[in-house]
């Protein structure tokens, strides 16, 4: 706002009055400062302090689409429930729990070797292609909430406050805008799976983990970002992805024998990921089990690009499959040439870490027998959620079209879920 020329209760044409001298304030030391719990973000990372009033604001927009989605989920219970012919919806958090969710809950409840079973029966789940962060989550928090989906939920609530929290930070950091950080989360929040973000999955925890991990980068404090991306590869393969991102940063911006001596810390994310292989290895004699469960279960056998395309586009196009599943694939299509041109555009803007994730994401996508879960994955693109909020920013037109546009989808991709008709 425009700073106004009187005070309040002063007469425009009162004479002028000197000055109130300068009150210095003396430094508090650390120690009084870390008690008020007013530490800032420092340069060396991040430090207790109070919400400000634009992350409360991130907090309230977060709270109203979480609103929003229990509100989809209700409505669907009761319009499409699974047996037609019932009177009554069923359990409320049913259209919570389907698919990879009943994986999780299996991990987390069984093991993933329950009674001696394992890849070598022929009903076996394939539940090793899971990783152990969000079940190891999920069993701690049953601790304390006694239902496994309500459990499920609440990590994926508390996941996501911090997440988007993050999120506008980092927003912040690269647009000079003051409603930069409202923008993109508000983009972020009605993308077309953002659904995915108030169920039991991965995303919401992943993004918890690596966008503060990126804010911890940014800042130059290398030991905490590798610390969360090694916790991020714990609960998705995509946190090897974040991990070459930062190290691309690291050599990017390092600054002599300092940094070098940092070079240890860069290794750690591989260390969730060499422990579960070995945890695999003394179950079933493989140390890619967890990959080998993903081509069984998934198709995820490699395939070059354009086979995995040719592929794709013949399950959505060509009457190959039903018109639910066909328009899965449309959307696996759609949601593929995003983020090819994402990968673009940040090639062209010189960010190349950015760069390296994103095309590191699309490369594990874009090279199975077809493709699987693009548009989930493109949650965890933050760059594409800052680069459309930019974008809107010069543009109100650009905003509108968006909403207009997207909205629609993300209730249709909703309900797509919550009824247990998702196949992505």
């Amino acid at each position: 706002m425009p700073t106004m020329p009187f005070e309040v209760g002063e007469r425009p044409h009162a004479s002028p009055r000197p000055p109130a001298p300068s009150r210095r304030r003396l430094p508090r030391p650390l120690g009084a400062a870390a008690r008020t719990g007013r530490v800032r973000w420092g340069v060396r990372g991040p430090a207790v302090r109070r919400l400000s009033p634009a992350d409360r604001d991130i907090l309230w927009l977060y709270l109203l689409t979480r609103i929003a989605i229990w509100i989809t989920a209700y409505c669907a219970q009761w319009l499409f429930p699974s047996d037609p012919a019932a009177h009554a919806p069923g359990p409320p958090l049913a259209p919570f729990q389907h698919w990879d969710w009943d994986h999780f809950l299996n991990v987390a409840r069984d093991g993933y070797f329950p009674g001696r079973a394992g890849p070598w029966r022929p009903d076996w789940d394939n539940r090793e292609a899971f990783f152990p962060g969000f079940p190891l989550v999920l069993r701690a928090v049953h601790f304390i909430v006694w239902d496994w989906a309500l459990a499920g939920m609440l990590i994926s609530l508390v996941a996501g406050a911090v997440a988007v929290l993050a999120l506008a930070r980092i927003a912040r950091h690269h647009l000079p805008d003051a409603g930069a950080g409202r923008r993109t989360v508000l983009l972020f929040l009605l993308s077309p799976c953002a659904v995915f973000l108030a169920v039991g999955y991965t995303e919401a925890l992943f993004l918890a983990l690596a966008l503060p991990a990126w804010l911890a980068a940014q800042r130059r404090n290398w030991p905490l970002a590798m610390t969360l991306a090694a916790a991020a590869t714990a609960v998705r393969v995509s946190g090897l992805f974040l991990a070459a991102a930062l190290i691309t940063h690291f050599l990017l911006t390092a600054r002599g024998a300092r940094d070098l001596r940092l070079l240890p810390w860069l290794a750690l994310p591989a260390l969730p990921l060499a422990l579960f292989s070995w945890f695999l290895h003394a179950h079933t004699g493989d140390w890619m089990a967890w990959k080998h469960a993903q081509e069984r279960g998934w198709y995820r056998t490699f395939h070059t690009p354009w086979e995995a395309w040719a592929n794709t586009w013949h399950n959505a196009f060509d009457h190959a499959q039903s018109t639910g599943y066909a328009f899965m694939f449309q959307a696996e299509l759609a949601a593929m040439l995003v983020g090819l041109a994402l990968l673009v555009v940040l090639a062209r803007k010189r960010r190349w870490p950015e760069t390296v994730y994103v095309a590191l994401s699309l490369c594990a996508l874009g090279t199975s027998y077809w493709y699987t879960s693009v548009p989930r994955a493109a949650l965890l693109w933050w760059p594409l959620w800052i680069l459309l909020a930019a974008r809107s920013l010069r543009s109100p037109r650009f905003q509108t079209a968006y909403l207009c546009l997207v909205t629609p989808l993300s209730t249709v991709f909703a309900l797509t879920f919550l009824t247990g008709r998702w196949t992505g």
